[in-house]
């Protein structure tokens, strides 16, 4: 752990997205465009039963099985829930560059690190398993867990409090700029993310230089 100097930043706590940040986006419209071309299903009908059921699924408030009823399987389909499901899981891809630069900040610096992201429970699991993000991350203040989703200010006000960190000592990654808006409104210093360079830079001026 580096000994902190009056010269450094006072930053203790990463708040950190995981879709577009440490992994690509989960189940976003991509990944459901290239789902329905693959088992070749209506795409119109199945993005519209989508976006009617994927907040309250996002929020924890409708189970993984129920979405696919809703969405999928509302009629008998030649796969099963299972080949479905597999290919939601096989969408999600790591950034390991952004996944090594956290961890790496982690020990340098002796931070915390807490997820603030818009997950489904089952895909949350999957993600933070496969990716081993609970290597390094303290908590996962995510949507599915906490019943609350970005941009609700709430989620937040919540993840402050949960990191027990002083709000000017945080700083959040995050790749939507009115996420950024909104956390910036709070108060928290944060970084809106287009590229691991550009996000290394701006973490350096804040006094979390990356030593590889």
């Amino acid at each position: 752990m580096k000994t902190r100097t009056a010269s450094t930043s006072p930053i203790t706590c990463i708040f950190v997205d995981i879709g577009g940040v440490l992994l690509t986006n989960g189940w976003d419209h991509l990944a459901r465009k290239k789902a329905a071309k693959h088992f070749k299903l209506g795409w119109a009908d199945m993005d519209k039963r989508h976006r009617l059921n994927f907040e309250v699924h996002e929020e924890g408030k409708l189970s993984f099985e129920d979405y696919l009823s809703r969405v999928v399987f509302y009629e008998k389909r030649p796969f099963t829930r299972a080949q479905f499901r597999s290919f939601m899981c096989a969408q999600s891809k790591g950034y390991p560059e952004m996944i090594e630069l956290v961890s790496r900040l982690k020990k340098q610096y002796g931070l915390k690190v807490a997820v603030v992201s818009n997950e489904s429970r089952e895909l949350n699991a999957h993600r933070i398993h496969e990716f081993r993000l609970d290597e390094f991350v303290d908590t996962f203040i995510s949507s599915c867990y906490v019943h609350l989703r970005k941009p609700d200010v709430e989620i937040f006000r919540l993840a402050l409090d949960v990191a027990q960190a002083p709000i000017r000592q945080i700083v959040y990654i995050e790749n939507t700029p009115l996420f950024v808006e909104i956390a910036e409104g709070l108060g928290i210093r944060s970084i809106l993310h287009t590229d691991y360079k550009s996000t290394c830079a701006k973490l350096a001026s804040m006094g979390l230089q990356n030593d590889v």
